[in-house]
């Protein structure tokens, strides 16, 4: 009997991205990032720069935009 085809590696990747681009943007809305703007940033900014901005008092709307 042969053994059953391997699954493509890529497929793995994907859903890691995945997963990772999910756990970035429940850090950057519990920031209180609003979620569309959440989504596009948690792949681009560094959570932990958001972080600092907001516990310093930046309005979670604009510290992305200063972070880009």
């Amino acid at each position: 009997m042969e053994p059953a085809p391997a699954r493509p590696r890529h497929e793995a990747f994907d859903r890691d991205d995945r997963l990772v681009h999910k756990w970035r943007l429940a850090l950057h809305t519990a920031l209180g990032i609003p979620s569309p703007l959440a989504q596009v940033t948690a792949g681009r900014v560094d959570w932990h720069q958001i972080a600092t901005g907001v516990r310093r008092g930046c309005p979670p709307r604009l510290e992305p935009r200063i972070v880009r």
